[in-house]
């Protein structure tokens, strides 16, 4: 029997059923339902709704669920509509008729509300730990890169532009990582309010205790208003963007990967591991995990889409529209989560062509040391835009082969022999001397903040 059959004749249509059951998808928060029950049932007593007895007999009852869950040995009926249903009624077949006293001054409105928010804020910091893995590879990588000196060119649209360290450009990748972290704190934070207690909209008539039940399931509050607490799903829209951002700073780093593993960059060779080959093609090493990565950015940033179209013509209180804010939510932390551990693999195991690199940043094409020639010029007296002139006619008259740059820069009367040094291989990066810049001395002190940042937030997700 449904929870709501005494107001109906007969039982529902089938299709009815098959359109409006839910267990399939919020069975997941079975856990989180066991433990708003309990502290309901514990709200009760406290308000003399309970007797001693009849609160010991749901608790263990409640007890026998969860170990079951734990188990995997509980069974889930066919007439079981979605998880509350599946729990109350469990507990009604352990505990006996005082079973139909665990749902006293509540509603599923508040009940879901509150097992959505206990389950967000456990898996938002899971979330955010699997990006501190991630962040922790990436870390590691970008010391060992400093410590070889390797560098890279760094492109702008995709044309180089000035030579990098690698172990820049793996942080870059870490601070995008760690703002992702910082909006899944920020979250979990304002999420961290409990609804039960504000019943089907307006509150309950019986001495009901929200606060206690609040602290009793570790939240930082109750809710102000039952309107709302039955109603936000803010929080479930912030996620969502948390997760959609992070999903597309995940594609960025498969895209790069893509292009570096390519035949035509060659910087970057993948572990067999984490590779995969072609049906047909015997030659081929494919980058499917980066691939992946960058594919389920879309996914993601579908179910954001999803979510704001559902919540924008929504009147106060609960409708059942809200129901759908569970599916994309559930699946958008599914797919990061393995993104986040996928790439953390790649990345931990994957080889950078050192020499490659270099060449490519190196290459007379690239001009890579255009801009510290203008620099010296600027630095002996000439306003910059005319030294980007002259430098940019030395670059043209390069490509079309009047000369080497190193025989024209030499040649020159603005620079002359003592500029010819600034195009040594290495000499662009070692050259870049600002705060937070490319080179050796600020991406060091980079490295050290960056580590910094990583144990900040692993006490600020508890571990």
């Amino acid at each position: 029997m449904t929870l709501w059959a005494g107001r109906l004749e007969g039982g529902p249509a089938e299709a009815l059923w098959a359109f409006t059951a839910s267990l399939d998808v919020d069975r997941r928060m079975a856990a989180d339902d066991v433990a708003g029950s309990r502290a309901h049932v514990r709200g009760l007593a406290r308000g003399g709704l309970l007797s001693p007895a009849d609160e010991a007999a749901l608790l263990a009852a409640l007890d026998t669920v969860a170990a079951e869950l734990a188990a995997g040995s509980f069974v889930f009926a066919a007439t079981d509509e979605d998880v509350h249903t599946a729990v109350e009624r469990r507990v009604t077949e352990l505990a006996g008729p005082v079973g139909g006293r665990l749902h006293t001054g509540r509603s599923r409105n508040d009940q879901v509300a509150t097992d959505l928010r206990l389950w967000a804020k456990r898996e938002l910091t899971g979330v955010g730990r699997r990006a501190l893995a991630l962040q922790e590879v990436l870390l590691q990588r970008a010391a060992a890169a400093l410590e070889d000196g390797t560098y890279v060119p760094g492109y702008t649209h995709l044309q180089r532009a000035q030579p990098v360290l690698l172990a820049h450009h793996l942080l870059a990748h870490g601070w995008a990582l760690a703002r992702d972290v910082d909006r899944l704190v920020d979250t979990r934070r304002r999420l961290d309010v409990s609804p039960l207690g504000a019943g089907a909209l307006a509150g309950s008539s019986l001495p009901l205790d929200p606060v206690g039940t609040a602290a009793d399931l570790g939240f930082a509050g109750a809710f102000d208003n039952s309107l709302d607490a039955v109603s936000d799903r803010d929080f479930v829209a912030e996620a969502l963007f948390d997760l959609a951002l992070l999903g597309v700073h995940l594609s960025r780093i498969g895209e790069e990967v893509v292009l570096w593993s390519s035949a035509e960059f060659g910087f970057l060779r993948l572990d067999d591991a984490w590779a995969t080959g072609s049906s047909m093609l015997p030659q081929k090493k494919n980058p499917d995990v980066a691939e992946l990565a960058r594919g389920k950015a879309g996914r993601l940033i579908g179910h954001l889409t999803g979510i704001l179209v559902t919540l924008k013509g929504l009147p106060l209180a609960y409708n059942r529209d809200l129901q759908e804010d569970k599916e994309p939510l559930f699946d958008a932390v599914d797919q990061v989560n393995l993104a986040l551990a996928a790439l953390a693999g790649l990345l931990a195991t994957a080889t950078f062509d050192a020499v490659r690199m270099a060449a490519a940043a190196d290459a007379p094409e690239s001009a890579a040391a255009a801009v510290d020639l203008a620099e010296w010029l600027v630095a002996a007296g000439m306003p910059f835009r005319d030294a980007h002139h002259v430098v940019a006619g030395l670059v043209r008259d390069a490509g079309a082969g009047r000369g080497t740059l190193a025989e024209l820069v030499a040649a020159h009367p603005d620079l002359g022999p003592e500029a010819v040094p600034l195009l040594e291989p290495g000499a662009a990066v070692r050259r870049r001397t600002t705060a937070g810049g490319a080179g050796p001395a600020p991406v060091a002190a980079q490295l050290a903040h960056f580590g910094d940042r990583l144990t900040l937030d692993r006490g600020r997700l508890g571990g």
